[in-house]
């Protein structure tokens, strides 16, 4: 971000936030649209981290949504510990934004049908119709599926992901800042 542009209001600074947050679901070359989710793993003893693809945005509500194979080894871990911190990295900007968040997740209702509606058309939704589940063996016998098992809308999940709190750290030239934005308010920190 060129310097003219840069926020100095912490106000400024989460409206730019959540900005660059809503952009990225529509930009498929914004670098948050790829943030990083970790949990921690059903017994509570190991975080785990993977890649997700960041979906929508509802700024208003401070929600994000992402999408899931509901056989995911991360649908048993949130069940557990619904907890979870998102990840994001901007070079272009600078920043590192971590959200803490509440999850939750659905794999039915009208929330998951209309998104299913939608992304049932693109190849993206063979992802969610594989008889096999994530991170099963490539050599396993593939099993058979019942006539139409499945087939309406495979094993797809929609991920709510409610924003609790926000750390941002701009890394500058000029000088590195930090802001935290919680249900307290906001306010500056030590980088």
């Amino acid at each position: 971000m060129d310097d003219a542009r840069r926020p100095t209001e912490l106000g400024a600074v989460r409206t730019a936030l959540w900005q660059e947050l809503t952009r990225a679901p529509h930009d498929k070359h914004h670098e948050w649209r790829t943030p990083v989710l970790a949990t921690v793993d059903e017994d509570g003893q190991a975080a785990d981290a993977r890649t997700v693809v960041l979906r929508e945005v509802d700024a208003a509500a401070s929600t994000l949504a992402l999408f899931s194979d509901a056989r995911a080894g991360k649908l048993a871990q949130l069940q557990a510990h619904p907890v979870g911190t998102l990840v994001f990295w901007s070079k272009r900007l600078g920043w590192q934004l971590r959200l803490r968040v509440q999850l939750t997740a659905q794999t039915d209702g009208l929330a998951v049908s209309s998104r299913w509606a939608r992304l049932k058309l693109s190849p993206a939704a063979q992802d969610y119709l594989s008889p096999l589940a994530p991170g099963a063996p490539m050599e396993a016998d593939v099993p058979a599926q019942a006539p139409g098992a499945a087939v309406e809308r495979g094993h797809f999940a929609l991920l709510t992901a409610q924003v609790l709190s926000s750390d941002w750290l701009e890394l500058h030239r000029e000088g590195h800042r930090r802001a935290r934005f919680d249900h307290t308010g906001a306010r500056w920190l030590v980088p």
